[in-house]
């Protein structure tokens, strides 16, 4: 069998959520259903032609990351978006990255560091996922989990 491609999403924007991005990434790259050459970062892999922010810009980075979710087997979001500030609301891209992938029947694996349980998710969010790693100690099981047979993986949570 093959091993599988990946659109890695969540935020990019600050020290700690790189962090987040970096570890989730360096666990997924170590699993051997995993294609480690084939994993896209939204954030890594920018648009550079233009001005970031210009109307361009915002085009081609919209097309460019809708193309690689289109082409990828499967997404794995990080939901921990403004941690460092004690916000734990996901990145609105994120959400919508999350849902473009499961209205393509594309498998999604949500990632919370914050292993909050009590902390709502959206219901909807709730509903499109395959697997959910929740917390730092389950996080580490992403370098094990069977990316080929993908088996439910729920965890519970309070959902709004």
């Amino acid at each position: 069998m093959q091993p599988k491609s990946v659109y890695l999403a969540g935020p990019f924007f600050s020290e700690g959520q790189n962090y987040r991005v970096n570890t989730v990434k360096s666990l997924l790259e170590n699993n051997q259903t995993i294609n480690s050459e084939a994993i896209f970062l939204p954030g890594k892999d920018e648009y550079t032609a233009a001005e970031v922010g210009s109307f361009e810009w915002q085009i081609a980075t919209f097309n460019a990351d809708i193309r690689q979710i289109d082409q990828a087997d499967l997404v794995v979001a990080i939901l921990d978006y403004e941690l460092e500030e004690d916000k734990h609301v996901p990145d609105s891209g994120t959400i919508w990255e999350c849902g473009y992938a499961h209205g393509q029947h594309k498998p999604v694996i949500l990632v919370r560091f914050d292993k909050n349980e009590k902390q709502a998710i959206n219901l909807m969010l709730a509903g499109s996922y395959t697997a959910m790693f929740n917390g730092e100690t389950d996080i580490a099981n992403l370098a094990t989990y069977d990316f080929y047979n993908l088996q439910n993986k729920y965890v519970p949570l309070d959902v709004v």
